[in-house]
């Protein structure tokens, strides 16, 4: 078995719509994330022979950097004429919990991996983890095949 781990952390704003209490606020974190990937065997680009560049999976992270992030339902801040659409990442789900942020990576690797070695049927087991504060994380993972 052959293991990936890219780490990285990003400054990023939420808030929880439909939340009772101090949540439901604008606020920000310094989220951390751990993304693991791995393969009986990963396929190598044959000029480079390595699989994975660890900056493509990181750069999962860096997209979210300095960014807020929203549910589709959150209208104020999906609205152009009042917020810069650059500045403003869409996470599955009703909300942008620490839940979706997850969802919102995997979903991201598994797009870097189908990138990077198209119709290749490797069956990954991909890991993420996204630290929300010092105490609070929350882990996903699946095994698929791409």
């Amino acid at each position: 078995m052959e293991t990936l781990r890219a780490q990285g952390k990003f400054h990023a704003a939420h808030r929880q719509l439909e939340y009772q209490g101090k949540c439901a606020y604008v606020h920000g974190h310094t989220w951390r994330g751990t993304l693991v990937v791995r393969a009986e065997r990963f396929p190598r680009d044959p000029k480079l022979d390595m699989s994975v560049d660890f900056g493509a999976l990181k750069d999962i992270f860096k997209g979210l950097d300095h960014k807020m992030l929203v549910s589709k339902n959150d209208a104020r801040f999906l609205d152009p004429a009042l917020f810069e659409p650059e500045g403003v990442v869409v996470m599955p789900g009703e909300n942008p919990s620490v839940e979706n942020v997850a969802f919102y990576c995997l979903n991201e690797a598994i797009s870097v991996l189908a990138e990077l070695f198209p119709g290749q049927q490797v069956e990954y087991h991909i890991e993420v983890t996204i630290q929300e504060t010092d105490n609070n994380f929350y882990t996903l993972d699946r095994t698929l095949v791409i």
